[in-house]
């Protein structure tokens, strides 16, 4: 067992030092080197138990991190037997605290923690951040009267000291590997949706078809579709989910599953709509709900279109230079048992072009915070109704950006360009 009179600058202390110092340094495995730290600084100090606290950023409350006893053995229980009243005090002071005899020590006999443990000499220290406490190292021995001195006690602020580093760059390391491990998942997650949108939109006679998706953030609530159905017309849907992020995108993965799968199992485009909402009821229970706009395209410039609460069309006649935003209808999926949907048929004709979108368009503010508005999407699209379908869709995309400048993008966008080039 160490003298108990060694000097603060006894090599074995200073050895010990640079031993945890360099051990700290070297690992950002914080409980095995906290461990390691425990076990030595029990070990130089002859000490019979040794506790290691950290405090808890939610609660501020100290929780024990290391246990040990003299053998190396984890301790059971650790909040049952320390001193809380030297805990305490050193907690609310920030100073360490040395007692020889914790049993005859004014400052202490009325500690019921050190009385009914019999706690001789005790032995704690703060450990620190610029200034700020983060947790505690104790130390003590119920046996010996005089253990400890102001050398073991320098000896454990300097480690006190390190330990604060090392602890502080462990957590940043932690937070990193947390944050670069959740950007990949997130990326892995945009991946996933942006391989469930068409990879190649089916060609269809006498229809040009373009789109585009962009998310906000990582993931997006947004989507769109375009598929064969089995009596050969083409389904195009546009749909927009209620909230944003992670849960919007699984609410996304869900709609967009349960509409092409509901579009093969009944006849009309109502009954699709009918049958997910049904489906979205009976199976979720999140709260959300989607938007969505269906339209069936036909062959000689029929439409068979059905507004579920999503944002108004807008249909650009080329030969009459004229516009309108087809009519709103029913209500979003997923949000009453009652959907009141119904189908409205359309005739365009040669030129003419029709713009499905999410209000991630509409909506898309500039730095003034002034929307984008329906007026500039009609100015676009008049101004290039003449071109192809990707051309007339890149020019929207472009008008947008340019207008929000160097504000970001507070919602998901998506769009679906639909020329009609005739038979």
């Amino acid at each position: 067992m160490p003298d108990a009179k060694q000097p603060v600058s006894n090599p074995e202390h200073l050895a010990t030092l640079y031993e945890i110092t360099r051990r700290l340094n070297s690992s950002l495995d914080l409980d095995e080197v906290l461990e390691y730290v425990m076990d030595r600084v029990i070990e130089v100090t002859g000490a019979e138990r040794g506790f290691l606290m950290l405090k808890d950023d939610k609660t501020d409350e100290m929780t024990f991190r290391v246990a040990r006893g003299m053998d190396r053995t984890d301790l059971n229980s650790p909040e049952f037997q320390v001193s809380t009243s030297i805990i305490r005090k050193v907690q609310r002071t920030g100073q360490a605290l040395l007692t020889d005899n914790a049993q005859s020590d004014d400052r202490f006999t009325r500690g019921e923690s050190i009385m009914i443990l019999g706690l001789r000499s005790i032995l704690c220290v703060p450990i620190k951040v610029k200034d700020t406490l983060i947790g505690l190292v104790y130390v003590d021995n119920r046996l010996h009267v005089g253990l400890f001195n102001e050398g073991h006690r320098d000896l454990l602020a300097a480690f006190a000291s390190q330990a604060g580093i090392a602890i502080e760059n462990a957590r940043l390391y932690q937070v990193a590997v947390e944050k670069g491990r959740m950007e990949k998942e997130l990326q892995m997650a945009k991946d996933i949706q942006r391989g469930m949108l068409p990879k190649v939109i089916p060609a269809y006679p006498g229809y040009e078809i373009a789109a585009e998706w962009r998310s906000a953030r990582e993931v997006a609530g947004d989507f769109y579709d375009v598929f064969r159905l089995g009596d050969g017309s083409l389904g195009v849907v546009v749909a927009d989910v209620s909230d944003k992020g992670a849960p919007a995108a699984l609410f996304m993965a869900v709609s967009r599953s349960l509409i092409r799968s509901a579009s093969i199992a009944t006849k009309t485009p109502v009954d699709t709509l009918k049958q997910t909402n049904t489906t979205l009821l009976a199976d979720t229970e999140s709260g959300m709900f989607v938007t969505v706009y269906y339209a069936i395209l036909h062959p000689g410039g029929k439409l068979t279109c059905v507004n579920a609460g999503h944002n108004l069309p807008l249909l650009y006649r080329a030969k009459q230079q004229t516009h309108e935003f087809l009519p709103r209808g029913g209500r979003p999926l997923g949000w009453f048992e009652d959907l009141p949907v119904h189908a409205v048929k359309y005739e365009i004709e040669p030129g003419d072009v029709l713009v499905f979108y999410t209000d991630g368009l509409t909506e898309a503010e500039n730095m003034a915070r002034a929307p984008y508005g329906e007026d500039r999407l009609v100015e676009t699209v008049k101004a290039n109704a003449d071109r192809s379908a990707t051309e007339i869709m890149q020019a929207i995309i472009k008008s947008m950006v340019d207008f929000m400048g160097a504000a970001p993008p507070f919602d998901d966008t998506t769009l679906v360009v639909v020329r009609y080039m005739g038979v």
